[in-house]
């Protein structure tokens, strides 16, 4: 013997031997009959920490070497041992022997394998070999003898094991007769042909929650109480049609068939067949009027059943009335009947078992349920799915919504006068002077409604396709008030018992002891709705297990799962034997679901790419019966972090970002500073270069104007020499306008939009050239790009000055200007003239900025300039600005590379 605790395993092997029953009495001690193979005797023996204490025959224990196979306490703190020959019943110093005839010869073989002790009553046991004596017994008269009850006989069993369930029924598991039952008076028998796995059963049990359980030879099954208890032949019904249903006041249910007349009565069932009484085989319709008597159809006729006989109501010509539909007695106690059918239907008003009215279907639609007014008439469930009222030989029809082919298959008033009709889109009703409709929308799992019924405290009963649909009454009620709610329903299905089907005529019936009786078309449906098997236990709950990224993980406290995990399962379920299908969840991740998410009966919650992180995750279930396990199941479990998802990770990005934002800043106010100062230095440029202007030009004429003009004035001249004067002062003007107007247009041009040099270093030379008959060379190589305004302004400031330099100074027949844009820009102007003084060419002339300005400029925007000149050979002035410099959009720098991709990409998806 081994005991399994708290995951440790311990071992009670200090005695060899064999091991039958195991008992825990009502102190939580354990004791077992045992039987040593190296001592020829029984032995009783108990469990202490780790060791069996036994007792012999010096504690009373008269066992001779037979075996004790089974164990049990009675309600008076008695051992009870059963052995292969006899029972004992030991208490310490004080025992008794119960020794059985016919197992004397029995050691070593099958004997008394189980015991069973009723809280009140005698003690069961039970027998491996059946005969005179044996089998199941029952104490009487501190006697054991087989039981007998009826046609029950106890000992032609070959009992293996019995029990006692929560209700104090007795089971008895056998060798090769399947299982009986026995409950007060009453025997049942559970067997192979019944769906037992096998008629040999090993072993009996009940849970938790009152299922038994057998262990046959060929499997394992379960026995629970339904909730729908269902009859066919197999409990006596009479054919395998069930027709139709009426109940009597006197408690008998009626039953109709295509074989005959069923009845339940008394807990038992009957039937009145052809030859036995009936007139007929067929029995349709039915219904008790207020004097007892049962109105039936039976094939062709309709015919009233009273004391045991069956008497025919003809037609007023005395031939039949037809197949009867449906039936009913209004408050007048007229018997209404639907006759016939289709194009021949009728609807026949009986009074005193004659006939008195017969209404054509040409003033009264065919009918296939009928039911009476509260008030006065009759109400018809017609063909076409409506409702129709049929009141002192006036019709009124209450036309529905609904598709072709829908009949109102069932029909009944209220206490309230408010009438329910069943159809295949849901239950119509009239009542409270208007009509509505309850389907699927308001709460229904199905809209086709089969039969109905009314329990004793008004609520309604619907057998529908889906299922047996409870509507409690105040969910009617409100029903009523709002049409548009939904109601709260409660619905048996197959798992509870129910078979669903359609019968042809009243398919529903409510028994005077209050219980309701739908029929399927092939089995007979009863519900009792005061003793419903209710599951009163909630389930337990297991989360078991854990699947991430379709890797396995056992639910264990404080689960670590890996990093960069993105899909995640978590499996649970909950311990409900009753109806597992039935058993409903409820998950919620603890800071992550913002509220509990409704699982159904799924078993598996899914979570996709949750951060990382500690997690909680608890999940309730509820049994069939709609009880929760509120406190549930709670599996903890972390997901680790990716090294990019870790905190030192954040925080470095964080300074990162910081760094980079502060480096941008910087280099903004930088390149801000830049401009702003590039801007000034420009205007401070300009300035220079209009003071030189002034300066070289202006001033200077000017300056020679008013020495003329202080010649002229100092001295009295003569005419003629006055007169050479003034034309000298002229000239010197006329000088100086040219000169002012030369250094306004190099302003101009400058300010030019277009950024072309050629272009303007071509207008300088046309200007020039209109003044002198001197040659000029223009050339350009390469291809004509163009540059940065500023950089162009520069460039042809500097060529302006040397091109009009060359003009005005040089003395030169002859000018070459030539630009390259072969690398950066290369300009160069060359002539022939006198050539410049190196005196003036190292120092400049005294009170003339031109080379100094030229110089200056060339420095400013990263350039070269290089003036040679040989006196009386000409002079040569080169401007060399590097590429670099001049196009620093072809820099090769991988970083503007880099940023020009990305924003490329970024122009492209957008026009995407």
């Amino acid at each position: 013997m081994s005991r399994w605790k708290d995951g440790q395993l311990t071992n009670y092997d200090d005695t060899p031997g064999m091991i039958g029953d195991i008992l825990e009495d009502k102190h939580g001690q354990v004791w077992v009959p045992h039987f040593s193979l190296d001592k020829p005797r029984g032995s009783l023996c108990r469990v202490i920490d780790s060791k069996l204490q036994c007792y012999g025959k010096a504690d009373e224990i008269p066992f001779n070497g037979d075996r004790g196979q089974s164990i049990g306490e009675d309600a008076y703190g008695n051992i009870w041992i059963g052995s292969d020959t006899a029972i004992l019943r030991w208490k310490p110093r004080a025992s008794h022997l119960y020794a059985l005839n016919g197992l004397r010869s029995n050691v070593g073989q099958g004997g008394v394998v189980s015991l069973a002790f009723p809280l009140n009553g005698p003690p069961w046991a039970g027998t491996a070999v059946r005969g005179p004596g044996l089998g199941l017994l029952r104490l009487a008269n501190d006697t054991w003898k087989p039981f007998v009850m009826g046609k029950f006989d106890g000992s032609r069993l070959e009992v293996l094991t019995l029990l006692l369930d929560h209700a104090g029924s007795l089971w008895v598991g056998t060798a090769r007769d399947g299982i009986y039952r026995v409950v007060g008076d009453k025997v049942d028998h559970f067997g192979k042909a019944d769906g037992l796995s096998s008629d040999s059963v090993l072993s009996l049990y009940e849970d938790r929650e009152g299922n038994i359980w057998a262990v046959t030879t060929r499997g394992l099954d379960n026995f629970r109480d339904l909730s729908v208890a269902t009859y066919s032949t197999h409990e006596g019904l009479a054919g395998t049609e069930v027709d139709s249903l009426a109940a009597s006041r006197d408690g008998t249910v009626w039953i109709g068939s295509a074989e005959g007349l069923n009845f339940w009565r008394d807990g038992a069932l009957g039937s009145i067949r052809m030859g036995e009484g009936l007139p007929g085989t067929q029995v349709t319709a039915m219904v008790e009027d207020h004097m007892g008597r049962l109105w039936t159809g039976v094939d062709n006729t309709l015919r009233v059943y009273q004391n045991g006989r069956f008497r025919l109501v003809d037609m007023p010509d005395k031939s039949p009335t037809g197949l009867i539909h449906a039936i009913t007695e209004d408050t007048d106690h007229n018997i209404w009947a639907e006759a016939g059918g289709g194009s021949e239907g009728r609807l026949l008003r009986i009074r005193n078992m004659r006939v008195l009215d017969v209404i054509p279907v040409s003033r009264i639609p065919t009918a296939q349920s009928l039911a009476a007014d509260a008030e006065n008439g009759i109400w018809l469930g017609l063909w076409t799915g409506d409702l129709a009222r049929y009141r002192l030989g006036k019709l009124e029809t209450f036309t529905f919504r609904h598709g072709s082919g829908s009949t109102v298959r069932d029909l009944l008033t209220t206490k309230d006068g408010d009438v329910l009709g069943a159809t295949q889109y849901g239950l119509i009703a009239w009542g409270h002077g208007r009509q509505q409709t309850l389907t699927v929308r308001n709460g229904l799992p199905c809209d086709r409604i089969n039969a109905m019924a009314l329990d004793s405290e008004g609520g309604l009963w619907l057998n529908a396709q889906c299922g047996l649909i409870k509507v409690a009454k105040r969910e009617l009620d409100r029903w009523w008030l709002k049409p548009d709610s939904k109601v709260q329903i409660t619905i048996l299905d197959a798992l509870d018992g129910l078979e669903t089907g359609v019968a042809p005529f009243n398919a529903g019936a409510t028994s005077v002891d209050g219980r309701l009786w739908f029929s399927s078309g092939f089995a007979l449906l009863m519900i009792d709705p005061q003793h419903l098997a209710e599951n009163h236990i909630p389930p337990p709950v297991h989360v078991e297990r854990i699947i991430a990224d379709r890797r396995i993980y056992l639910a264990q406290p404080n689960l670590l799962l890996p990093s960069r995990t993105r899909d995640i399962e978590v499996d649970y379920t909950a311990l409900s034997y009753v109806s597992p299908q039935k058993v409903r969840f409820r998950y919620r991740l603890v800071d992550h679901d913002a509220d509990w998410q409704d699982a159904g009966t799924r078993r598996q919650a899914f979570y996709n790419d949750l951060p990382p992180g500690k997690y909680r995750f608890r999940v309730v279930a509820c049994n069939n019966a709609g009880v929760w396990n509120e406190v549930g199941a709670a599996l903890d479990f972390s997901l680790l972090p990716a090294w990019y998802q870790t905190a030192w990770f954040r925080l470095l990005c964080v300074v990162l970002t910081a760094m980079v934002v502060w480096s941008l800043h910087r280099i903004r106010l930088h390149q801000i500073a830049s401009a702003m100062n590039a801007r000034f230095d420009e205007r401070v440029a300009e300035r220079t270069r209009l003071a030189r202007e002034l300066h070289d030009t202006m001033l200077q004429t000017v300056e020679g104007s008013k020495m003329l003009a202080d010649v002229a004035l100092d001295e009295p001249l003569e005419a003629n020499y006055l007169h050479r004067v003034m034309e000298r002062l002229s000239i010197c003007l006329g000088h100086a306008i040219e000169e002012e107007r030369a250094a306004i247009t190099s302003l101009r041009l400058s300010m030019s939009r277009k950024n072309d040099l050629v272009e303007d270093l071509q207008r300088v030379i046309d200007e020039c050239s209109i003044k002198t008959q001197m040659q000029v060379e223009f050339t350009v190589h390469g291809v004509t790009t163009q540059v940065h305004p500023i950089m162009r302004d520069e460039i042809y400031r500097i060529g302006y000055e040397a091109i009009r330099n060359a003009y005005q100074h040089s003395g030169a027949s002859r000018i070459q200007v030539q630009i390259s844009y072969t690398k950066g820009v290369v300009l160069t102007v060359v002539d022939n003239g006198r050539g410049i003084d190196p005196v003036v060419l190292r120092g400049g002339r005294p009170g003339h900025f031109g080379l100094q300005g030229m110089t200056e400029r060339a420095q400013r925007i990263g350039g070269v300039l290089d003036v040679t000149s040989t006196p009386g050979a000409g002079t040569r002035v080169e401007l060399i600005v590097p590429a670099h410099v001049i196009f620093p959009e072809k820099k090769r720098d991988v970083w503007n590379l880099f940023l020009k991709a990305i924003i490329s990409r970024l122009h492209k998806s957008r026009r995407r």
